[in-house]
């Protein structure tokens, strides 16, 4: 059965503006109906690195809100932090990167919440029927959020050709702990020559798989659980990530993860995509170079595999070649799109209804 897919291009007029056809492409999709009254509404965003400039602007996301309010929910902005060191790797760096990119009460009308806590340890693990998981680390505000509009900044990915729904979904709602159960299947390691025995990483190991060896922190591969916080912790950023799963692997991961974040709100979840500033790689990086396609428009489904596929499809008739295998040759971005339907989370087969 065919999943419908709202898309309205970019095209503005007086009375009519592109913040006018956002709200209207919402409701065409269902927010109202799906955003009920008093409905705690995660509204998933990515923040953007410090840095970059190709994530949404804070003015949509403000008429998302304003949607949701208008069905009488409490939308929250969020987003959990990062596997990587960076500006959004804990939640005071994250809170100030946000509203450092105009994500602030003022600009965006809701107040900013980090789904997976201080530090990234605050997760539900949420039990699925996945292939490879039984269960995954979701950031706990988004699992205990009743309703959850994802937004997303369509884009080039590195490990899975593109980034849109799924991957705001299945890498973005994740705690650090699946983040790196995603991109890794061995323990972080730690960098001998960078390493001052300061003792940080100890202090912060929960299961106590770390020690100071020959003055030198080491990591214990048995008992080390995979909870990453030793990678953000260390002063000296010298404990790293293997980054040793393969992009196969790493999008079937992700489309699991995908499938936790919205269990429990299948009937209260809604999806919309901006492919717009269509950056070769993703907004994680603290810069964006220059877009690998043309802007197309505003997209909006319940079903995020459909609005994915709409995407991708799009971006490759409006270039007239597809840009993502031409920037990342090695990765076939596919996968993830039959992983996803496989898994039950939607269907590659769509109906596009221009607003």
């Amino acid at each position: 059965m065919q999943s419908t897919v709202w898309f309205t291009d970019l095209s503005a007029r007086p009375g009519n503006s592109l913040i006018d056809k956002t709200g209207a492409l919402l409701r065409a999709a269902g927010i109202r109906e799906r955003t009920g009254r008093g409905a705690l509404t995660a509204v998933k965003l990515h923040f953007g690195e410090k840095g970059n400039t190709a994530f949404i602007r804070p003015i949509f996301v403000r008429k998302v809100v304003e949607e949701i309010a208008a069905a009488g929910g409490r939308p929250f902005l969020t987003d959990t932090n990062t596997l990587y060191v960076g500006t959004r790797s804990n939640a005071v760096d994250h809170l100030n990167t946000a509203i450092t990119n105009g994500f602030a009460w003022a600009v965006a009308g809701a107040p900013l919440v980090i789904a997976d806590g201080l530090r990234g340890e605050s997760a539900v693990r949420v039990p699925i029927a996945g292939k490879i998981f039984r269960e995954v680390p979701i950031g706990a505000e988004i699992a205990h959020a009743d309703a959850m509009v994802v937004v997303t900044h369509f884009k080039g990915h590195e490990l899975c050709g593109f980034g849109g729904t799924l991957k705001n979904l299945g890498m973005g709602c994740a705690s650090r702990s699946g983040k790196l159960s995603q991109h890794s299947s061995v323990s972080p390691a730690v960098d001998p020559s960078g390493c001052t025995e300061c003792g940080t990483c100890v202090a912060h190991c929960p299961s106590g798989a770390i020690a100071v060896v020959a003055s030198k922190a080491a990591i214990s591969p048995e008992s080390c659980i995979g909870c990453a916080g030793c990678i953000v912790v260390c002063p000296e950023g010298t404990v790293n990530v293997n980054w040793n799963e393969a992009s196969s692997t790493v999008q079937r991961k992700m489309v699991e993860h995908a499938l936790g974040a919205v269990s429990g709100k299948r009937s209260s979840s809604l999806f919309l995509s901006f492919v717009t500033q269509v950056s070769p790689y993703c907004d994680c990086y603290g810069h964006n170079d220059r877009p690998v396609s043309p802007d197309v428009g505003i997209l909006a489904s319940d079903d995020p595999v459909a609005l994915d596929q709409a995407c991708v499809d799009l971006v490759i008739r409006a270039s007239g070649f597809d840009p993502f295998r031409a920037t990342h040759p090695s990765v076939d971005w596919s996968i993830q799109l039959s992983c996803a339907e496989e898994l039950g989370l939607g269907t590659r087969d769509y109906r596009l209804e221009t607003l």
